[in-house]
């Protein structure tokens, strides 16, 4: 499988495209890589994207170690393997468990989680297979996050799953990871 929207040269770039790329370099990120390549394509949505992403994974209300969990769970959902290739030795670097990260990777429910832990992979499975989050769950994180912890919890979600939709779309490259591919 090739992929579709690689690497823009940059002598190849437009002005937008340039200052776009320039501002992830920038940023905490430091290189465009990932789903910013085929982004890359509309810069001005690449510009939201990732400025909205900075926030969902930096500093959120939720906290690192927890968004992390729940970009895992993303990435298992759409099986979107560079997500997972980025993804799961940052979530092991903020103390996601080996074994939470195993169990999700083969699409179970990890038994070992801490009770944050198993409020956001309750959260997010039941938002991506059921497309809503039912009560008891939703009482569960509003407890534990307050709202803003439970709005930024669905814009972890939703904002991983564009990314996840860009890049089985484009077809972008697994960079070398230290994390095992997730099983089909």
């Amino acid at each position: 499988m090739s992929d579709r929207l690689g690497p823009i040269a940059p002598d190849a770039m437009t002005p937008a495209q340039r200052a776009a790329a320039q501002a992830i370099i920038d940023g905490p990120r430091g290189a465009v890589y990932g789903p910013f390549v085929p982004l890359l394509r509309s810069p001005e949505l690449m510009e939201y994207a990732q400025r909205m992403g900075e926030y969902l994974r930096y500093r959120s209300a939720i906290g690192v170690r927890l968004s992390e969990l729940a970009i895992l769970v993303t990435a298992r959902q759409w099986n979107q393997q560079v997500e997972w290739a980025i993804h799961a030795p940052i979530a092991a670097q903020v103390g996601i468990p080996a074994s939470v990260i195993h169990a999700i990777a083969q699409r179970r429910r990890p038994a070992d989680m801490l009770v944050d832990e198993a409020v956001v992979h309750d959260f997010c499975v039941e938002l991506h297979e059921r497309k809503s989050v039912s009560d008891r769950v939703y009482a569960d994180a509003l407890a534990l996050f307050g709202e803003q912890g439970v709005v930024d919890l669905m814009g972890v979600n939703g904002y991983y799953t564009l990314l996840a939709m860009v890049m089985n779309t484009a077809r972008t490259a697994v960079p070398a990871s230290s994390a095992e591919p997730m099983p089909d």
